[in-house]
């Protein structure tokens, strides 16, 4: 039995990437569980008698995502691609100025150009040998996680199709006076997962609103787009809105360097606020765990998988409560 269970253990271990995507897959699955079975339960015909194809209502679903993430995209790109151009047609003089202000103060003796650079930089002969590689690298980690965002979507089609008959096949491994419980505790985990995702949305649209008044307070232009930049950029725990903040930083450098720095001292007050207030407050509302609980999760979530982990760790930390909860009630009526 060790033998078998360091087996088991090596076993994932080396699977854990398939694991992770599973498991990100029922997380979907569950969370849209409740809107799918909502939109299941409505007839084809105002006066049919039949419910819409389980399929159908999970494509209605998913295509109400990729218009939104459509629309989304329709209004940063264009406003993106305008500013950049702007930035690189700016970016000799802002880097001059730059010089300058590091001349006067002594930082440096001599205006560096882009050949001094280059000589300077830190490498060896190898450095275009180095340098393929890391691109190569990089577009490998690109495919890798395109592949794994689409087996993830296909993987919670799937399973919200045979949602019935994989959790009756679930229950069956419990005594059948358990088996009530259990239907009891996956309506719960199903509900709070919902909630989480809601709380999400809860979450991006307040960082997005206060940024956009912000934003426009401090005369930066494309505020609007920045400001829904740092929506998104609220759904990826820790990093994603320090990420969000540099397009805001950058396009504030365009106006003044002092306009570049209220601007990070906002978007640091903002985090400040998101971190230690909001997202705790948020969650412990519409999840259910607490502040604590989201900070610890947080926290172990990130240093076992980074950004993942971080973005899994509130949903995990309400599905390990809703078990606990549900083995100690048990054994309090045992």
């Amino acid at each position: 039995m060790v033998l078998l269970a360091i087996a088991i253990a090596a076993a994932l271990i080396v699977a854990r990437d398939a694991l992770i995507i599973i498991y990100v897959s029922a997380l979907i699955a569950i969370g849209f569980g409740p809107v799918v079975r909502a939109i299941e339960h409505q007839r084809l015909v105002p006066v049919g008698t039949s419910r819409m194809p389980r399929w159908l209502a999970i494509l209605i679903v998913y295509t109400a995502i990729l218009g939104v993430l459509a629309a989304i995209a329709a209004m940063v790109v264009p406003p993106l691609v305008d500013q950049a151009q702007q930035l690189w047609r700016n970016l000799p003089s802002q880097i001059a100025r730059a010089q300058n202000f590091l001349l006067e103060r002594g930082i440096i003796t001599h205006p560096i150009t882009l050949e001094e650079a280059v000589q300077n930089a830190p490498g060896d002969s190898g450095t275009a040998t180095t340098a393929v590689g890391t691109v190569a690298t990089a577009l490998g980690t690109v495919a890798k996680s395109l592949f794994g965002l689409i087996t993830v979507v296909i993987l919670a089609f799937y399973l919200l199709i045979e949602a019935d008959s994989l959790f009756a096949g679930f229950a069956r491994l419990f005594p059948a006076s358990r088996r009530a419980e259990v239907r009891r505790a996956a309506a719960e985990i199903s509900t709070k997962v919902s909630a989480w995702m809601t709380g999400q949305l809860i979450l991006g649209g307040t960082i997005g609103a206060s940024s956009a008044l912000g934003l426009y307070l401090l005369g930066v232009p494309y505020f609007y787009v920045l400001a829904l930049i740092s929506a998104v950029g609220e759904l990826i725990p820790v990093v994603g809105p320090i990420l969000a903040a540099i397009p805001a930083i950058i396009t504030a450098l365009t106006v003044s360097p002092r306009t570049a720095l209220w601007v990070a001292i906002f978007f640091f007050l903002q985090q400040q606020a998101e971190n230690h207030l909001l997202v705790p407050k948020v969650m412990e509302r519409q999840v259910g765990v607490s502040a604590v609980a989201v900070i610890v999760a947080l926290l172990i979530g990130g240093s076992m998988l980074g950004i993942l982990g971080a973005i899994l760790a509130i949903p995990t930390a309400a599905i390990v409560q809703v078990v606990v909860q549900s083995l100690l009630s048990g054994r309090d009526e045992a």
